[in-house]
C-alpha cells in the first residue's frame, strides 16, 4: 500500500527515519522496478544552507513549498537527476533526498538502464551497486524531470510500506555538500552494502 499524504505531513527528521525500509517503486512501459530505501538525507527550510530553499522561493524549488507527499526531482550539476520526497505543511520548504536503495524488483531492467550511460556491460553491475547513490538510483529506476511534482501516494512513482524491518540505523552528517555539514541529518541502515557513504556512525 502506498504511503498516504499524512505520512509526509510531519517533521522532516521523523519522515526521514521512517522512510528507511520503505519501498520506492517506479512502473514504466519497460516494467516495474523497486528498491528498499536504505539511506536518506533531510533538507529543512530556508535556514538550512544546504537546502534549495535557502535562497527563498524560486521557480526551480517551488515543489519544496508545495503540498507534502510529492516528488521533488531536479537535475544536479548537469549530470543526473535526484529524487526527494517533500515533507511538512505547504509553505514550509523541506524534503528528504533518497540516496540509496537495496534493489528488489526489476533488477535486470536496472542493469540495462545503468549500462546505457556507463560504458559498462549490464552484467558487470553487482546488485547492491545498482542504486548506490542518488544519481545511480534515478538512472536505475528511470526517474527524471517528468516525475517532478507527482504524488508519491499513488500512480507510477510511489513509496510503499511492505512491512520490512530494515535493521539498525544510524545518523551522520550529510555528505556531498559543502555547507550545513554539521547537521546530523543523514540516516541509513548500518553496514548495508548499498549505502553510498560511510556505513557506520561517524
Amino acid at each position: 500500500m502506498s504511503l498516504p499524504r499524512a505520512f509526509y505531513d510531519r517533521p522532516t527528521l521523523e519522515v526521514a527515519r521512517d522512510l528507511i525500509g520503505k519501498l520506492l517503486v517506479h512502473v514504466t512501459k519497460a516494467g516495474r522496478a523497486s528498491g528498499v530505501i536504505v539511506e536518506v538525507e533531510a533538507y529543512i527550510g530556508e535556514n538550512d544552507p544546504a537546502c534549495h530553499a535557502s535562497a527563498g522561493p524560486t521557480r526551480r524549488n517551488a515543489p519544496l513549498y508545495g503540498p507534502p507527499g510529492r516528488a521533488y526531482v531536479y537535475f544536479n550539476y548537469g549530470m543526473h537527476y535526484l529524487v526527494n520526497a517533500v515533507t511538512e505543511a505547504s509553505g514550509r520548504p523541506a524534503a528528504v533526498l533518497i540516496r540509496a536503495l537495496d534493489p528488489r524488483e526489476g533488477v535486470d531492467l536496472m542493469r540495462r538502464r545503468r549500462a546505457r550511460t556507463s560504458g559498462r556491460s549490464a552484467d558487470a553491475f553487482g546488485t547492491h551497486e545498482l542504486c548506490r547513490g542518488p544519481g545511480n538510483l534515478t538512472r536505475a529506476l528511470a526517474i527524471g524531470r517528468r516525475q517532478n511534482r507527482v504524488s508519491l501516494s499513488g500512480g507510477r512513482l510511489h513509496i510503499e510500506d511492505v512491512g520490512l524491518d530494515p535493521g539498525p540505523v544510524a545518523w551522520s552528517p550529510r555528505i556531498g555538500i559543502r555547507v550545513g555539514t554539521e547537521r546530523l541529518w543523514r540516516v541509513f541502515v548500518k553496514g548495508h552494502p548499498a549505502v553510498s557513504g560511510p556505513r557506520d556512525r561517524r
